[in-house]
């Protein structure tokens, strides 16, 4: 595992920094939790969103926008193994909150959890996080529309910058009542909540790690990679976030 942190600085030195958060899962098979064998294949690009923000930072820094940016991405993989983290299980995250594992399928919203906690560190202006997160988004919203989480406000702002880039996203909610879903009888939190708005649950989840600063989520389940031909793109991966999160930064940049 690794966190890798990538720093651009474009703005005054002290201005609060933009944050981009990207689940980076190398590979996941779902861990003793396992997947299906077919279509596991596919799962090579459970990086998506730590793609998204390394690309989105490539394109900041060629266009020189005048503006501070912190990429962070979670690196690992999701493998079975005799030290495999089991269903059962209690884990510690950084922020000090004792985790109940139920599924280990459920491992992207462990490492962003973490990441998210960290990017604290930083005071930042606004963070937004990716991440090919949840089955029960690309059930909702199929390989249309990104699912979008968070501050009424910054989701606003985001959701503009996705139609400006041509990468559209639909606001979801995520209100305390959700927050039954993933209560815990051990622990603080359990990681997954069932079936039930799933992936309203994996996002209420993430906000129990977030710092004080605004954030949005960003579900690219559906939106980042396609098992088959769509309209104007073939299938494989789409390039999805890249464009949310640069046309958002260009958006702050002025």
């Amino acid at each position: 595992p690794r966190l890798i942190v990538v720093e651009y600085r474009g703005g005054k030195e002290g201005d609060a920094p933009l944050a981009l958060v990207g689940k980076g899962l190398c590979f996941d098979s779902g861990g003793i939790s396992i997947k299906p064998a077919q279509g596991m294949e596919w799962m090579k690009f459970d990086m998506c969103g730590a793609a998204g923000v390394l690309g989105a930072l490539e394109a900041i820094g060629a266009m020189k926008l005048p503006v501070n940016v912190v990429g962070f991405v979670g690196a690992t993989t999701n493998m079975p193994s005799g030290t495999a983290v089991k269903p059962g299980d209690v884990v510690r995250a950084m922020n000090g909150k004792y985790i109940e594992i139920i599924n280990t399928d459920a491992e992207g919203r462990l490492v962003l959890a973490d990441v998210l906690s960290y990017a604290a560190r930083y005071k930042p202006a606004a963070v937004i996080d990716a991440a090919t997160l949840t089955g029960a988004c690309v059930i909702a919203l199929g390989h249309t529309a990104t699912g979008v989480f968070g501050d009424d406000a910054l989701v606003q702002e985001v959701l503009e910058a996705g139609k400006r880039s041509g990468e559209p996203g639909w606001p979801l909610p995520i209100w305390e009542d959700y927050k039954e879903l993933i209560k815990s009888d051990v622990a603080d939190v359990k990681n997954s909540g069932g079936r039930p708005a799933g992936s309203i649950t994996a996002a209420m989840f993430l906000k129990e790690f977030i710092g004080d600063y605004p954030w949005v989520h960003l579900d690219i389940a559906g939106t980042a990679y396609s098992e088959s031909d769509l309209v104007i793109l073939p299938k494989g991966p789409t390039g999805t976030p890249v464009g949310t999160f640069l046309e958002f930064v260009r958006g702050r940049a002025g």
